[in-house]
């Protein structure tokens, strides 16, 4: 047949032979797979992992810190201690079984399993098999305090402000 004559049949209402159709059907069926496989590329191209909060973070300027300053940053789990013009970030996680410690003029205690440790977070009490860490503290170019959670330094290691 030719294709003057399909183009007679189908404006004169007459059926669409079966071929017809089913290579419409198919052709459709190709062109929408090809649409979803474009788009499927394109939204996995870009990586969904997820790499956790990061380990350097800033806490503020030196003078939110006044002389004397003991305070826990909850969502950073860090507590900032200022004595003079030394400064250190001391975490506030048990060293035990991870509870989040509380921050007293003392030191610090665990109110889950009993812990104690003294304000250099060495331990005096409970169960805690070992201080808690301190984190590196340095001076960002625009003035602010970064805490490095990814490097822990000894104890005792203060920075100078």
């Amino acid at each position: 047949m030719s294709d003057k004559h399909n183009a007679q049949e189908v404006e004169s209402g007459e059926p669409v032979s079966r071929r017809k159709v089913l290579a419409w059907l198919t052709s459709m069926g190709l062109f929408g797979s090809a649409i979803v496989s474009i788009v499927s590329n394109l939204v996995f191209i870009k990586p969904r992992a997820t790499y956790g909060k990061p380990t350097r973070f800033a806490i503020g300027t030196p003078e939110q810190f006044p002389p004397g300053t003991r305070i826990a940053l909850g969502d950073q789990k860090v507590a900032v201690i200022r004595e003079g013009d030394k400064m250190a970030a001391i975490s506030v996680v048990c060293t035990h079984l991870g509870c989040i410690v509380g921050v007293a003029d003392t030191g610090f205690a665990c109110p889950c399993h009993g812990s104690r440790f003294d304000q250099d977070g060495n331990v005096t009490g409970g169960p805690a098999p070992k201080p808690l860490p301190w984190y590196e503290l340095s001076l960002a170019p625009n003035g602010e305090l970064e805490v490095d959670k990814g490097k822990e330094i000894e104890s005792g290691k203060w920075f100078t402000v």
